[in-house]
């Protein structure tokens, strides 16, 4: 029997960076946490703790803030030249993966009017971009997390089998709220990657309030169905939906009814929704996906 080295890769986790730009009177920020992983010949490091193949973490780190320093643009682009730049960067090192989550700011509004370097943080949702170059390939994966949705009608449970430990109730009728988690794989990496977050995410969201559901794994298909419909540059849509249940309060021991008006707001345990939306004449790419966890 032989002990062999297995797939391996390293880089620098979570590097924060805020970079402003102050062209105009009127400044514009971008806030990003930068991820980098290698993948290549790192074999000696391994077994012999030889690190002439090592380009160190914090090499990684500082490139991320010099290529700030030149601007940002969409994170799929600032990811694809950073991806670019470390595959590229010495023979033995022969892929990169880039994440980027980017954090939203929203102007201040003074007078009506937006203030031009006074920002707020715009709540929990993140925009992520992930861009993997590996040999000849590159992949871009574009998505968001935390996308918070509820509907307040227009959603049933019920015809599931039972069991004797089966207490949920039928319904015709319930809340219906998730926190999205959705990212989709483009077919081509030169485009207008800005514009096509805008309109895949819209889709997303239209898709949920007009889909009258009967099950959220329903909702998570619809929604997957209209982006690939109205997209094509979108190969796939891979998304994780958590259920945030509502249920009705029981009133009658204060002796008032409940008319389907108060709710409790059940952070846990959840029901855990997953699923992807492929094309089925785009070829796979799953090296796109490698270390990109929470999807089925």
């Amino acid at each position: 029997m032989a002990i062999v080295l297995g797939p391996n890769q390293y880089g620098k986790a979570e590097v924060r960076v805020v970079a402003v730009d102050r062209s105009t009177p009127r400044h514009s920020l971008v806030d990003l946490n930068v991820s980098s992983s290698l993948r290549g010949d790192f074999s000696a490091a391994h077994i012999a703790g030889d690190n002439a193949h090592v380009l160190t973490t914090d090499a990684q780190k500082n490139t991320v803030f010099a290529f700030a320093r030149d601007g940002v643009g969409s994170p799929e682009a600032f990811g694809l030249r950073l991806a670019r730049h470390f595959a590229g960067s010495y023979g033995w090192i022969t892929g990169a993966r880039v994440a980027v989550e980017s954090y939203g700011w929203e102007r201040i509004a003074v007078g009506g009017t937006g203030h031009d370097h006074s920002f707020r943080k715009a709540g929990a949702e993140v925009r992520t971009a992930v861009v993997t170059v590996d040999g000849d390939e590159t992949h871009v994966l574009a998505g968001l997390g935390d996308l918070v949705v509820l509907k307040t009608t227009g959603s049933e449970f019920w015809g599931f089998p039972r069991d004797r430990y089966t207490t949920l109730a039928e319904t015709r009728d319930r809340i219906l709220a998730t926190a999205v988690t959705a990212r989709w794989r483009y077919t081509d990496i030169d485009l207008d990657f800005d514009a096509l977050f805008c309109g895949v995410r819209t889709t997303l969201l239209e898709a949920f309030a007009s889909t009258h559901s009967l099950a959220l794994q329903q909702s998570l298909y619809a929604m997957g169905e209209a982006v690939l419909q109205q997209w094509p540059d979108v190969a796939e849509i891979r998304m994780s939906m958590p259920n945030r249940h509502h249920f009705l309060v029981d009133l009658s021991a204060f002796g008032l009814d409940n008319p389907d008006a108060v709710y409790h707001a059940d952070d846990r345990p959840y029901g855990l929704i997953e699923g992807a939306v492929l094309r089925d004449d785009v070829p796979p790419a799953e090296v796109a996906w490698q270390g990109t966890p929470g999807f089925c």
